[in-house]
């Protein structure tokens, strides 16, 4: 891509096991000036395969939390103008036109939302909650930086101005049921740690109620109903992670005590 040196582009991406996702994520996103990628030792075969791609640059580094490994991708890459990628997300060629004509603009925001379209295995999600997602993806990154107030769902803190584009992001979120009930465990467990570090405490009543409302919300409030099978899947999982998140805050709250009590004089 010709562009002047103030409107270079860095596309980064986080990785963990993404053998199966990150091939058209890489693709998708080829035409930005740098493909960094930040891989946090994948088993899969995911760096190795990413090694070996002329356009990327990879490092493997420990993962803490998704706030940290983006800060570092961040802190790595070479130009101010960033888009930000997940390894199932897909630039389609729309939006690629859309984001080249925006950096070039004068007067552009410094941080842009994407929204997103929802796919389970190769079918749309059209409901279940997601119909209204959106997040920031490109932004400059002298303008923004990521809050350490979330570990998880992380948060772009803007200095400026964000606007929204047009064209739509395409998220692969659901591969099948064992891959989305990994992530939807692990980001429970996130949250829990996210939660014992704000120093909020374990609670059977919300353990019941909280997962219940998960589903009910997915599900019903925002039509999950309408999406078949694929709602009722979605939403279940959806409300695990909730399930999840109460079960590890009181699993670290019991640890929390037990070293208490084991460094007491």
């Amino acid at each position: 891509m010709a562009n002047s040196a103030k409107s270079k582009l860095s596309a980064l991406v986080i990785t963990y096991n993404e053998i199966g996702y990150i091939e058209r994520c890489i693709e998708s996103i080829s035409f930005a000036d740098e493909i960094l990628v930040v891989d946090s030792y994948s088993t899969d075969g995911t760096f190795e395969y990413l090694r070996e791609l002329p356009n990327v640059r990879v490092i493997q580094h420990p993962f803490e939390n998704f706030t940290a490994q983006k800060s570092y991708a961040l802190s790595q890459s070479s130009h101010d103008w960033t888009l930000f990628v997940d390894a199932d997300e897909v630039v389609t060629p729309a939006l690629r036109s859309e984001i080249v004509e925006t950096i070039q603009k004068p007067n552009a925001c410094e941080a842009y939302w994407f929204y997103r379209k929802f796919m389970f295995k190769n079918e749309l999600l059209r409901f279940s909650g997601w119909q209204t997602d959106k997040n920031h993806r490109l932004f400059r990154k002298s303008k923004a930086k990521y809050t350490d107030k979330k570990i998880v769902h992380e948060t772009l803190e803007v200095n400026g101005r964000s606007c929204i584009l047009n064209e739509k992001l395409i998220h692969y979120c659901y591969k099948d049921y064992e891959d989305y009930k990994g992530k939807m465990l692990r980001y429970g467990q996130l949250k829990a740690k996210e939660s014992f570090y704000k120093e909020k405490q374990f609670n059977y009543i919300l353990i019941v109620v909280k997962p219940f409302w998960k589903f009910f919300y997915h599900y019903i409030i925002r039509l999950g109903f309408l999406d078949g099978k694929k709602g009722i899947i979605i939403s279940y999982l959806n409300a695990l992670g909730v399930l999840e998140r109460f079960k590890e805050l009181k699993r670290l709250e019991k640890k929390n005590e037990l070293t208490y009590y084991l460094v007491m004089p």
